[in-house]
């Protein structure tokens, strides 16, 4: 449906504005057409909004809609959208904000996913799966969740998963029901096709019977940390393999076997049940399984990288300001969380290929590479000659 700049550019070493520029200009008029993000509405459409967002959330660490306003109006912004920006007062983008179709978002958030994944080729990378949650005043956020003993604060919970090293998925719940893990990292995997055969890492916040039936069933495999007393009927006692030299666990026991729930029910499909002791501390640790035929300190292994979700999560709370919320609707929140997730897939991709240690250092050099590019843009629309200046667009 789309194309892309692969063809032409090496991935790494790639800029700022070469990896914007992977992602299809005919994305936005078609999705726009398939969402009817811009029926009835002449100036704040879906494309100038999403740019907007994008601009704002790179040139200030904390964004708000006066900011947004500001962005609007200055000739940095008007350059990067090749001249083609409205203006517009703050009151105005909240209202759109509020009320533009968030499936826009999500659409362009699932296709640029896929497009850098591929480019970072993660296609068949290890998933991981976990929530962060946001406070707010009750007095500012009264439909937010309630954590049971702070009344003066309500929550907004957002469940991520990040494939590879890019987010892939997230979703916005502020209901009292999804307070529980068993409700909402189920739902968001469910909904995940790119986990289709994949596999999927989470912590011990869904332990549901039902909820590893259903992924079996879908086909979509798991590795999760479970309490050592977990309850099973053993089939099978499997061998415990040699321990590699690097394994931060010793295994003790790998048994296949029905899992029993509180009901005393039998699940419906066999899982792997492996035990161990975490070497540093002596903790005993238990993982849950449907992969049936892994190495067992594989599936340790693979356990382990379930950190790099919480990397993720640190890495939005602190560059991307994701804690404040711009817009307390629903459908606000949404069109912000996609956009935020943009963002981060445009950071990491770029930290990668150019290969930067912290994220910090790479959203500033990003940051930098994209204002000289539009500063050039300026310089060319005034007559001048760019490369007549070449050592200040050096960011190096």
């Amino acid at each position: 449906m789309f194309e892309t700049l692969e063809a032409k550019i090496c991935f790494y070493g790639m800029t700022a504005s070469e990896l914007i520029s992977l992602i299809p200009k005919s994305a936005f008029e078609e999705l726009g057409a398939e969402t009817k993000v811009d029926y009835q509405v002449k100036k704040l459409r879906g494309e100038v909004i999403f740019k907007l967002i994008l601009f704002s959330m790179l040139g200030r660490e904390k964004l708000s809609l006066r900011v947004m306003e500001g962005f609007l109006k200055s000739a940095s912004f008007k350059a990067f959208m090749h001249h083609r920006s409205p203006d517009s007062k703050f009151n105005s983008i909240r209202d759109r904000i509020c009320t533009i179709n968030a499936d826009y978002f999500e659409k362009l958030f699932e296709l640029i996913f896929s497009i850098y994944n591929k480019e970072l080729k993660e296609e068949k990378a290890l998933s991981k799966a976990d929530s962060t949650y946001v406070a707010l005043s009750a007095k500012l956020f009264a439909q937010g969740m309630d954590n049971g003993w702070d009344k003066s604060k309500r929550y907004v919970k957002y469940s991520i998963g990040v494939k590879g090293s890019l987010p892939a998925s997230v979703k916005v719940y502020t209901d009292q029901s999804y307070v529980s893990e068993e409700l909402a990292l189920p739902e968001l995997i469910n909904d995940a096709d790119y986990l289709k055969e994949g596999i999927v890492v989470f912590d011990r916040g869904v332990q549901s019977r039902s909820a590893f039936d259903k992924f079996t069933g879908d086909k979509k495999w798991f590795i999760c940390r479970a309490n050592p007393n977990i309850r099973c009927t053993v089939t099978k006692q499997g061998k415990v393999p040699a321990k590699p030299k690097d394994a931060t666990v010793t295994i003790s026991s790998d048994e296949n076997g029905y899992l029993i729930n509180k009901k005393e029910q039998k699940t419906k499909h066999t899982y792997r049940v492996i035990k161990a002791v975490i070497d540093q501390t002596k903790e005993p640790i238990c993982f849950v399984s449907n992969l049936m035929k892994q190495n067992a300190y594989v599936i340790a292994e693979w356990y382990k990288q379930r950190w790099e979700i919480e990397v993720f999560i640190k890495f939005i709370k602190q560059h991307l300001n994701v804690s404040h919320l711009v817009n307390r609707t629903e459908n606000g929140m949404k069109v912000m969380i996609y956009m935020t997730m943009i963002v981060a897939i445009l950071l990491i991709a770029y930290k990668k290929a150019n290969k930067i240690k912290g994220y910090k250092i790479a959203k500033l050099k990003f940051e930098i590479e994209l204002e000289n590019d539009i500063m050039k843009e300026i310089v060319i629309l005034c007559g001048g000659d760019p490369a007549k200046a070449a050592h200040l667009w050096n960011s190096g």
